[in-house]
């Protein structure tokens, strides 16, 4: 036996792994326990700071995306204003342009059916004009069949041989005319109508005649188509609505700027039976 076994010796025991484990874990759990309340006492003790410092900045931020989202707003407002008062303006437009358009097709509608009234009319007074004729020239062959047959068509109508004074000038100037133009309105030198031929032939000796036929078939003293002279006015119509107008000539002939046709003709009164005559001179 060692000399030295009787000694007890000053080497600590050892720990069982159990021991040491158990303590570490004590160990752990308290220095767990104090970080985590240090950490909230950290926390707690930052936390006005925290809330002081990043307040404002969340502030500012709120109040300017509330001012963008106000302007978009009103923007978008704006638009639909605007966008509302380009429509009513093309509604309003659009219900003038077809108020407008009515309106023409009225006027087109009107204006179409005085010009069929003014042509039925016009036919009608050509028709009347005709039917008028047809009843003169009926009435002249009727005349002339109770006539003797050596007797001509011209036979009852008193003439004068010749023209003398003024009525000889009037008779000379309407012949001097023969075989100029017919022109609705013309007054010469070169083309007439009926009334104007008449209004220039009497002119010549100074006397002024009305310009149109009505007037012109009133414009003296009435006489018989029996007992014409040479210079009177014969009138085809009624007096004082005579659509025609010449002068009688002699010897059963007249002068009358008759249309665009003939022109200016002398031919005898059986050629176109006049309704009337009136004397001037």
């Amino acid at each position: 036996m060692s000399h030295t076994a009787h000694i007890r010796s000053h080497r600590k025991p050892r720990r069982s792994a159990s021991t040491l484990a158990m303590r570490a874990g004590v160990a752990g759990g308290v220095l767990s326990t104090l970080a985590v309340a240090g950490a909230s006492g950290s926390a707690n003790a930052a936390e006005p700071v925290t809330q002081t410092l990043e307040l404002p900045t969340l502030t500012a931020d709120l109040a300017a995306q509330v001012a963008q989202s106000a302007d978009a707003t009103q923007q978008a407002a704006a638009n639909y204003e605007l966008r509302a008062e380009r429509d009513a303006a093309a509604a309003s437009a659009a219900k003038e342009a077809k108020a407008d358009l009515a309106e023409a097709k009225k006027k087109a509608a009107e204006a179409k059916k005085k010009a069929e009234e003014a042509a039925r009319k016009e036919a009608a007074e050509r028709a009347s004009r005709a039917a008028e004729r047809a009843t003169l020239t009926a009435s002249a062959d009727t005349g002339s069949s109770s006539s003797s047959s050596s007797s001509s068509s011209d036979a009852s109508v008193s003439v004068s041989s010749s023209a003398t004074g003024s009525a000889a000038a009037v008779v000379s100037f309407v012949q001097s005319q023969v075989g100029d133009a017919y022109v609705s309105g013309g007054t010469g030198p070169n083309s007439w109508d009926c009334s104007g031929l008449v209004q220039a032939a009497f002119k010549q000796v100074g006397v002024d005649l009305p310009r149109v036929s009505q007037d012109q078939s009133v414009a003296g003293t009435q006489v018989s188509l029996d007992n014409l002279q040479p210079g009177d006015i014969l009138y085809w119509g009624g007096a004082g609505s005579a659509y025609h107008v010449g002068v009688y000539v002699g010897d059963g002939m007249f002068v009358g700027a008759q249309n665009s046709s003939t022109g200016v003709v002398e031919k005898p009164l059986s050629y176109d039976p006049p309704s009337g005559a009136v004397r001037v001179l």
